[in-house]
């Protein structure tokens, strides 16, 4: 912990006392620090009370997320180019029974997101999320821990995800024909390998996360915009997909529905899981949500649901129109309406891809950046990540360094290598949710 320091006396850093006599009480002090517990302040006890928030600082964020926007946040950052990929990887190894794995683990995922409803509705309405419930609950050093797990995750993922995107949109550029094989390897697929495939160069990825830092900085009703309507259109295009693949169902393809057995359903929801989290994203928008006490669990559940029910329908219609056996596994969706002659249903899908990764990078940042602002208010990082920019009502320099390190990971590093360690964070941050 940093701040431990400031509570260091004049008296107890006398250079003139012994370091034997000193020593006792500069430790004394950090366990002091690290396992405080955050009080929760109200808006009429915190200007007399020393603590940091922000309505005692000046530097609020500002308030213009209605419910539908914290909705389509959930939507955003949950649903991305995984809805056309993984739901047919997993359903080569659990067939038509990919349906309960999705249920089993929306299930656990509804679970999750009653804790956090919960605790969304009874907690201050600031920035913080897991970060802030966990060091009301516990303690400093446990709440740093929780942050470090979520950057871990965070960070990572940004890359990937920015990474993904560069690829999709290279992909989507050269079905026109002017563009078909004329795009370098490096400018967005990763170009010539080093250090045993671990690093790669990607100029794309970078790019994209600077215009999106940039939409970002420039205030939340902004990059609202931009996420409910990039997020609509994603979902429109599920729905889409959905209502066509629906006309080339065979059902006999859903018998047997449990081919395997149940053993690879089972694994199959632990794997599928991690499509569901999302709404820890709408937790974090407390302090620029309306009314935050209503819309925040309605926000949490409502997303969690819209985005089970379009997992489940996306497994009927694929297992559906193929046999399970004949899915794909780099895009299984797209090759199941292509071998039903129908193409063009492919060139959608690969637009709701772009544009399902784009609102979950969005929405990354966007988290990120709320989380460094919490931490920068409670001393836990330098003051200037608790800054608030008066014009913008924005954490800039939060914002600008979450872009800067997922920048520079994106742009050198293969971050496949390290995307297995990804939901270390994540599922331990949830777990502690329960415990709560």
């Amino acid at each position: 912990m940093v701040r431990f320091f400031s509570s260091l006396s004049t008296e107890e850093m006398d250079p003139d006392k012994p370091l034997a006599a000193s020593q006792p009480s500069f430790c004394s002090n950090f366990w002091s620090s690290a396992l405080r517990a955050k009080p929760l302040y109200t808006s009429s006890s915190s200007s007399s009370s020393g603590d940091s928030s922000p309505s005692n600082s000046g530097e609020e964020l500002v308030r213009r997320l209605g419910l539908f926007d914290l909705i389509l946040i959930g939507i955003g950052a949950s649903i991305g180019a995984g809805i056309f990929v993984v739901t047919g990887t997993v359903a080569r190894d659990a067939g038509p029974g990919v349906t309960i794995s999705f249920i089993l683990a929306g299930a656990s995922c509804v679970l999750n997101a009653l804790c956090y409803a919960e605790l969304a509705s009874r907690f201050p309405a600031v920035v913080g999320g897991a970060y802030l419930y966990s060091y009301t609950a516990f303690n400093e050093i446990t709440a740093f821990l929780v942050f470090a797990q979520l950057m871990l995750d965070y960070h990572i993922g940004a890359a990937s995800i920015a990474r993904s995107l560069a690829s999709y949109l290279v992909n989507l550029l050269e079905l026109i024909p002017i563009f078909k094989d004329q795009i370098p390897d490096w400018i967005g697929q990763g170009g010539q390998k080093f250090l045993g495939g671990t690093l790669s160069i990607n100029i794309l990825a970078p790019i994209l996360l600077v215009i999106l830092t940039v939409i970002l900085c420039r205030g939340v009703g902004e990059s609202s915009i931009l996420n409910s309507f990039m997020t609509s259109l994603k979902v429109v295009i599920v729905i889409f997909v959905v209502i066509a693949g629906s006309f080339e169902v065979d059902v006999a393809n859903w018998s047997p529905f449990f081919p395997n057995g149940v053993k690879p359903v089972l694994t199959g929801a632990t794997v599928v899981f991690f499509a569901y989290v999302g709404f820890d994203a709408v937790a974090n928008s407390a302090e620029e949500s309306k009314k935050p006490q209503r819309d925040l669990p309605i926000g949490i559940m409502g997303s969690l649901l819209v985005c089970a029910s379009l997992y489940i329908a996306v497994c009927l219609v694929i297992t559906g129109m193929v046999p399970y056996k004949l899915l794909g596994e780099d895009a299984p969706l797209a090759e199941a309406f292509t071998a039903k002659g129908m193409k063009y249903v492919s060139i959608l899908i690969s637009i709701g891809a772009v544009s399902g990764l784009t609102t979950t990078l969005l929405v990354g940042l966007y988290v990120q950046s709320r989380l460094y602002l919490g931490l920068g208010r409670d001393g836990l990082l330098p003051a200037i990540f608790g800054k608030v920019n008066a014009t913008c009502r924005t954490p800039i320099h939060s914002q600008i360094w979450v872009g800067l390190v997922a920048s520079i990971l994106a742009g050198l590093f293969n971050v496949h290598v390290l995307s297995h360690i990804l939901s270390v964070g994540t599922l331990a941050t949830l777990s502690l949710q329960h415990v709560l």
